[in-house]
């Protein structure tokens, strides 16, 4: 595979007073078309409400700052309103009705990441809009419309011309939205930075796995999704998904290098991942990270809901496994060399500390 996988950050697609929705172009990171997956981010400022729209994609979002309400409509459901906020994860299947609002004065950013192997646009979101001037009533002719919903002209006119703001507006308190309602986010909400951890290692790092056990949607999704926290000069052990799964990694915050190596032992990628990056590792490529000082924060979805991973060392890895003659003889190398490569990590760990 020849395909330039360097990290990339987001660009603003619209938005005005309200906010602002940012995507990453498969014109400008390929790997999204070829792996069939979309990315997003919708950002509100204080009072702004992202209007209802429904998507050509199954998601998963994340909240990465603030906390805000969000209205859900499941096909032939009721609406859901919930209380969202920093670290939670929605798993959003096709057909469902979203929107977005921010009460607060911190800004609430939301990611999207999807599967994009049905939408209009390989590696693109496209959003259908219930309103606004790009919105399906503007599509349809005033008969249509006056028709379908029992009104007369001056109520459809009144109805369409009325409607302002492309997918984001800014409301004035004239309107109070619908509060949370207790119970709404049971089933539909797992918040990462509270769920139990799946993987915990003292000095090295934390893993919060989504999957259909702690959040049966994403099965409907068809996305698996985790949340890891790696700590200051900490390392993720060389890996990768043993079920064709690619995996697409946003660096929540933080910093530090990632090699990924391919076909033939290439290594296909080697930079540093700061905030706000997104990159996309391909079905079968090994990746490794160590992060900087500061620590290191990343929120990946897996095009699997029940991802398996295959990690290349610890007591766990591969290399554990083979016989001891298998591995001299692959790697031609004495008894004793290879005792002391498979001696050297003896936990069963994925993230490794720094040395002493």
């Amino acid at each position: 595979m020849d395909i330039d996988l360097t990290p990339k950050l987001s660009k603003k697609v619209y938005g005005d007073n309200g906010g602002s929705y940012y995507s990453w172009s498969p014109s400008e990171l390929p790997m999204l078309r070829e792996g069939n997956i979309g990315a997003a981010k919708l950002a509100l400022e204080k009072n702004g409400f992202a209007t209802p729209r429904y998507s050509d994609s199954s998601k998963v979002a994340y909240v990465l700052q603030g906390s805000g309400v969000a209205g859900i409509v499941q096909p032939e459901s009721e609406e859901k309103v919930l209380a969202i906020k920093t670290g939670d994860a929605l798993a959003l299947p096709f057909g469902v009705v979203t929107w977005w609002f921010n009460k607060e004065d911190t800004e609430l950013v939301i990611l999207f990441l999807g599967d994009t192997s049905k939408a209009h646009k390989a590696g693109e979101f496209t959003d259908f809009f219930l309103t606004g001037p790009n919105g399906i009533f503007t599509g349809f002719s005033t008969e249509f419309v006056g028709r379908a919903w029992d009104l007369d002209e001056t109520n459809v006119k009144t109805l369409v011309g009325k409607q302002t703001g492309k997918g984001i507006v800014k409301l004035d308190g004239s309107i109070s939205l619908p509060e949370p309602k207790d119970g709404d986010r049971k089933g539909m909400v797992l918040n990462c930075l509270e769920a139990p951890l799946d993987v915990d290692v003292k000095n090295g790092g934390r893993v919060v796995v989504l999957n259909t056990k702690n959040l049966p949607l994403v099965g409907e999704v068809g996305l698996g999704a985790d949340l890891v926290r790696l700590d200051g000069n900490a390392m993720c052990s060389p890996g990768f998904s043993c079920d064709s799964a690619f995996q697409v990694t946003y660096v929540v915050r933080g910093s530090g290098r990632v090699q990924v190596v391919g076909v033939d032992g290439k290594r296909v990628l080697e930079t540093t991942l700061k905030a706000g990056n997104l990159f996309i590792v391909p079905r079968f490529f090994v990746v490794s990270k160590i992060c900087d000082p500061e620590g290191m924060e990343w929120f990946s979805i897996i095009t699997t809901p029940n991802p398996i991973f295959t990690h290349m060392a610890g007591s766990s890895s591969a290399w554990k496994a083979l016989s001891s003659t298998v591995l001299q003889a692959a790697f031609n190398v004495d008894a004793e060399t290879e005792k002391l490569f498979r001696s050297k990590r003896t936990g069963d760990a994925i993230f490794f500390p720094p040395p002493n």
